[in-house]
């Protein structure tokens, strides 16, 4: 005969006794997500993992260092029975099944009267699945299942386009380093319910040919500036499509906030009244060095490192960097949008006591298939970069770090 289905339902458990025997990994595993659904819980057992412990220090959980006792599923709403002796786990499940408990057990589902489903959130959405078809209840079939349900809400490839949450307002979309697969889960989904993208060429380009046809991509470096600055133009042009009742993502390069002119474009909008997102994005500062093999710290090598702004020289006097100072520094120094001055700031450094055999590697284009490096050395950085025509955008690192570990390919 055909097993019958589970019927599937979601307990509401706040403020209500629920009673998980055992501490070990499945407990560590399970807990959390009672806790955050407001369960009063009881654990009982002798010992517990040290993340189990913890939770029961934080006052998360009351913890009994006990076995298990007849009578400790009493006026319990849920139980989840993970003990390692098989014997409490079969009396346990007697009791969870004369005081009408749903019960959960680790090591023999069949003698349960509830299943655990394979769980996950996408933007105020549970999704809970649960096998029991001719395949049986293999927990990794079902978590693969729960993993693709929740992977297409998450970048929006899964609702309907009928169906898609389209706020106007404006989301900043930290868009990574360039491989489009380095943006962050939250902006891959904005781009989706997206009605116009205004991109900068620093973004990742490639996430561009997702978009559907009706999404409006503007070129940031063609909207014509008139009598406005490029970046007042870029404002306006947020607000204008923004008060269409649109929903527009400016995507970026990086972090909005390194270096991304986030926050005068948060300003601006503020002081039109137009609600705004910031979806932080992955900074090549760290995340181009580490694709090309280059820690920016390493134990007994680095302990700090700083990130500057190379766009202007050391000896212009617009610049706010304290070349001195940083020559100082034994850690990690990374320049962003330097490389063609990347010779006068090794000129700078050396000249305030910088060793002129301190390692640089420049990583041009970080992360995507055209990504190269080219190493040297403070006193012939400024040559090597001409030599190899290393070109914009690129990221240049500075310290010992360079020489530490071993080069990935190219």
């Amino acid at each position: 005969m055909a097993e019958n289905p589970a019927y599937p339902v979601g307990l509401r458990l706040t403020g209500r006794r629920v009673v998980v025997l055992g501490g070990g990994q499945v407990a560590q595993r399970r807990l959390p997500a009672l806790i955050a659904a407001g369960a009063d819980v009881t654990l009982v057992s002798p010992e517990a993992t040290p993340s189990v412990e913890a939770m029961a220090d934080a006052g998360e959980i009351t913890w009994e260092r006990r076995p298990y006792a007849e009578g400790d599923l009493a006026n319990a709403w849920y139980a989840l029975i993970a003990t390692t002796d098989p014997e409490a786990n079969n009396r346990a499940s007697a009791e969870a099944e004369t005081n009408r408990v749903w019960c959960v057990r680790s090591d023999d589902a069949d003698q349960a009267t509830a299943w655990t489903p394979a769980t996950g959130h996408s933007e105020g959405v549970t999704v809970a699945v649960l096998t029991t078809n001719a395949r049986g209840r293999d927990p990794r079939h079902t978590a693969a299942i729960r993993d693709a349900v929740v992977a297409g809400l998450r970048d929006g490839t899964l609702v309907a386009p009928h169906h898609r949450t389209r706020t106007a307002g404006v989301a900043l979309v930290g868009g990574g380093p360039g491989d489009p697969d380095l943006i962050t889960v939250r902006g891959r989904r904005l781009l989706a319910e997206a009605d116009v993208v205004i991109a900068d060429r620093l973004g990742p380009r490639d996430l561009l040919a997702e978009l559907p046809p009706h999404v409006e991509v503007i070129d940031a470096a063609k909207i014509p500036y008139g009598r406005y600055m490029a970046q007042e133009a870029i404002n306006n042009a947020l607000i204008e499509h923004a008060k269409q009742g649109k929903s527009v993502v400016r995507l970026k390069g990086g972090d909005p906030y390194v270096y991304g002119r986030g926050m005068e474009e948060v300003q601006a909008l503020a002081e039109a009244g137009i609600p705004c997102t910031v979806v932080p994005g992955i900074s090549s500062s760290i995340s181009v060095p580490g694709a090309a093999g280059i820690p920016v710290t390493h134990r007994g090598v680095a302990h700090e490192f700083t990130v500057v702004s190379g766009h202007v020289a050391p000896d212009d006097e617009r610049s706010l960097v304290d070349w001195p100072s940083l020559a100082k520094l034994t850690g990690t120094l990374v320049v962003l949008m330097g490389v063609d001055k990347i010779g006068k700031i090794a000129e700078t450094l050396i000249a305030h006591g910088k060793p002129a055999d301190t390692p640089v590697a420049l990583i041009q284009e970080g992360t995507t298939a055209a990504q190269r490096r080219v190493d040297a050395t403070l006193a012939t950085v400024g040559e090597t970069a001409r030599a190899e025509d290393v070109k914009p955008p690129a990221v240049i690192v500075i310290g010992a770090v360079v020489a530490v570990g071993p080069r990935t390919a190219e």
